[in-house]
């Protein structure tokens, strides 16, 4: 039996429908043990390395500037003061939740300028 090229090859698939390729590769996994499924799951695996859509922010040190960092909360959440006051008292406190990385990137930026440590983590 003559060898096929893979021209050849591909040019036989290209004259099949889809019934008659899904029972090639069916016939193929059979003869060669394989399953035509496992690059499929490779791929969601690569896919869950991509950045994150949605963080959560966490002040995880007030520094020695509360009544700033303070501030900075209030206007990062919207709280009143004595709520922000409480929050930034009790270290570590979540910021915010289920926001996007660029957003807690911006957020970082306020509360490292008041001397205030925090951590963003992926949801």
């Amino acid at each position: 039996m003559a060898k096929l090229t893979k021209e050849e090859i591909i040019n036989s698939l290209k004259e099949m429908n889809l019934l008659e390729i899904n029972d090639l590769i069916k016939a193929i996994e059979t003869e060669f043990g394989v399953s035509a499924a496992a690059p499929v799951a490779a791929a969601a695996t690569s896919a869950k390395t991509e950045a994150p859509t949605s963080v959560t922010i966490s002040l995880i040190d007030a520094g020695t500037q509360k009544v700033a960092v303070i501030k900075a909360y209030r206007e990062a959440t919207g709280v009143g003061l004595m709520e922000a006051k409480t929050a930034v008292e009790k270290v570590p406190t979540k910021i915010k939740e289920n926001i996007k990385p660029e957003e807690a990137e911006e957020i970082k930026k306020v509360f490292e300028a008041v001397g205030a440590k925090v951590k963003i983590d992926a949801e």
